[in-house]
């Protein structure tokens, strides 16, 4: 996590960021969403909203207000389906007659390795599946979306979860939950898979931007140097967990213990999650390998 920064706007009003760009603050703070949950809201006819959010009356009522005089919501789009992002979606869409776009449901864009462990009894970390999510329209990789005066690319991002996408407006990206300038994103088994998560990072550091507009926290005016610190991260993590392990074989929950020493005892539950996404990416690069069954549970050794 970052030290705290200056992104400190008042919930509910809408702040242009650039042309046909806005953006609400949803008044939801917490540990895993920072100050709240960013909704934008794109265009200046017919709008495109990005991720309207946690079931809040307010926050409906203030992307409500938002929307002038001239203007409708014509799209209602879902990066994915976490608690914080999605339920308001149906809502909206209702009270304003558009439909609700997304990758899928909740399960959709999950890795084969992770289907695995859910049909051996693994279960969700507690980081808040919206599991009623449905899209009136399912969307896929590289389609694009259009308004009156804008175009999104539709960029799947999988990693933080499976049905995860980003949406490219010209050089500008909005990366929901993947890249966040504020902490690293969570990525916690069997909804997030590492392995897809560095290659949503690769995908996404190839091309040239010139912003990120995230999903919780300011928006990243470095966007190539900020994808660079999150794979230095992720590799700086792998090489902790390999040096633990070559002394003696760990559980998650052991490594988390060790890796993460100033980590408040509430959000360790969640560090264990990120070990065995790093455990379960180890195993899939023969790099490591469980003492027995491939559970959250198992201690893992290196491969030799």
């Amino acid at each position: 996590m970052q030290a705290p920064d200056d992104f400190t706007p008042p919930p509910g009003l809408p702040e242009e960021l650039q042309p046909g760009v806005r953006r609400l603050l949803a008044p939801n703070p917490s540990p895993m969403t920072y100050r709240g949950t960013n909704t934008y809201l794109i265009g200046t006819r017919d709008l495109a909203v990005i991720d309207p959010g946690p079931q809040m009356e307010s926050h409906l009522e203030a992307i409500i207000a938002a929307v002038q005089p001239g203007q409708h919501i014509s799209h209602v789009i879902v990066t994915h389906s976490h608690l914080d992002h999605s339920p308001l979606a149906r809502g909206l869409a209702e009270r304003c007659g558009a439909s609700v776009y997304g990758f899928g449901g909740s399960e959709a864009g999950r890795s084969a390795i992770m289907q695995e462990l859910v049909a051996a009894g693994m279960k969700s970390g507690g980081e808040g599946i919206d599991r009623a999510f449905s899209p009136d329209i399912t969307l896929v990789d590289g389609e694009f979306l259009s308004g009156e005066g804008w175009e999104l690319e539709v960029i799947h991002t999988p990693g933080h979860l499976g049905n995860h996408i980003a949406l490219a407006l010209g050089d500008a990206c909005f990366t929901a939950d993947h890249v966040m300038g504020w902490a690293s994103s969570l990525v916690s088994p069997p909804d997030g898979d590492l392995t897809d998560f560095m290659a949503s990072c690769a995908r996404l550091r190839a091309r040239d931007w010139r912003v990120f507009y995230p999903g919780h926290g300011g928006a990243i005016t470095a966007p190539q140097e900020r994808l660079d610190w999150l794979i230095a991260h992720r590799q700086g993590r792998e090489a902790e967990i390999l040096s633990a392990l070559a002394t003696a074989p760990a559980t998650p929950a052991a490594l988390a213990r060790l890796i993460y020493k100033e980590t408040p005892a509430a959000l360790l539950p969640a560090a264990e999650r990120n070990v065995f996404a790093h455990l379960v990416d180890l195993v899939g690069r023969s790099k490591v390998e469980p003492c027995g069954e491939f559970a959250e549970t198992a201690s893992f050794q290196l491969r030799v």
